[in-house]
């Protein structure tokens, strides 16, 4: 059964990507909890996170690894914060959340509404910031 992220990584359903690779998508979530909320997944649909082959879920942690410094090179924040939950969507996703408190991460909060512009204008920040870590580890 398909996914909607799976529709996301086929193009059938429009997302604000900030980075992607083979493997891997990374995008903001449309509900987000913060400013920066992204979802990080596999392309290839498995529901369960731990399900995933090991050499795939290593890949996964190193992508969002840099999806992370980009989040936190954009927004001020003491850290992001990391969540698998995996019950909303059966397709594994990590959310990487700008957090400067723990209250940050309470998913039963009301979620953000951001217009079109304002979420094109977060991704193309982060899609940027991810650009210039790549490009200084090189």
């Amino acid at each position: 059964m398909s996914t909607i992220f799976s529709k996301i990584v086929a193009g059938e359903i429009p997302a604000y990507k900030v980075a992607e690779s083979n493997d891997y998508l990374a995008f903001l979530d449309v509900n987000p909890l913060t400013r920066g909320h992204v979802l990080v997944i596999p392309k290839k649909e498995t529901d369960y996170i731990f399900d995933i082959q090991d050499d795939e879920y290593m890949g996964m942690w190193v992508f969002a690894k840099i999806v992370a410094q980009g989040i936190k090179s954009v927004f001020p924040c003491r850290k992001v914060g990391i969540a698998v939950v995996g019950l909303e969507v059966a397709h594994a996703h990590i959310h990487l959340i700008p957090l400067n408190s723990v209250a940050d991460m309470n998913f039963a909060l009301p979620k953000l509404t951001l217009s079109d512009d304002e979420m094109s204008q977060i991704a193309e920040d982060i899609r940027h910031a991810i650009s210039e870590v790549t490009n200084s580890t090189k």
